[in-house]
């Protein structure tokens, strides 16, 4: 083997999260109930156990508990907000509007810090949700708007 040709994903670190970034996934997930709380933790475990997965990113929660303002305020975009539209709930209407949470969202911490809501990686981690709690439901099984990100019981 070549010495100038690296081997894929050899010397690759997997992407870490800060202190702060830690405190705030911590918090994010205390708004969650406890059952998907814990199919979150277990399928993250999962993940971070997985060499190959470990690399291609960290998951992490983007959005537990939204306050209705905050609903509104996604309805709105693609609607009259820039962006593309992300929700058919308006407030009082999603799963993320009540306290504590049945629904959370998440993305991925890729290498570079950047972060990445790929359908490819939130396919595998539904699986690993999915498995970590009977009662978990992936946005992307939906028929009509595939909401990848999202998850709930």
């Amino acid at each position: 083997m070549s010495p100038s040709k690296p081997v894929a994903g050899f010397g690759r670190e997997a992407p870490q999260l800060s202190a702060a970034q830690l405190l705030t996934q911590a918090a994010r997930l205390a708004q969650a109930v406890p059952r998907l709380g814990a199919a979150y933790v277990r399928a993250l475990g999962r993940w971070q156990g997985d060499p190959v997965l470990r690399l291609a990113g960290r998951p992490i929660i983007t959005e537990c508990f939204r306050s209705v303002k905050r609903q509104d305020e996604l309805y709105a975009q693609g609607r009259t907000a820039p962006g593309g539209i992300v929700t058919y709930k308006r407030g009082g209407e999603s799963n993320h509007n009540v306290l504590p949470s049945v629904a959370l969202d998440v993305a991925f911490v890729l290498a570079d810090g950047s972060v990445s809501w790929s359908g490819f990686l939130l396919s595998k981690f539904a699986r690993l949700m999915k498995a970590a709690g009977a009662q978990v439901r992936w946005g992307g099984d939906w028929p009509h708007f595939k909401d990848r990100p999202h998850f709930e019981v």
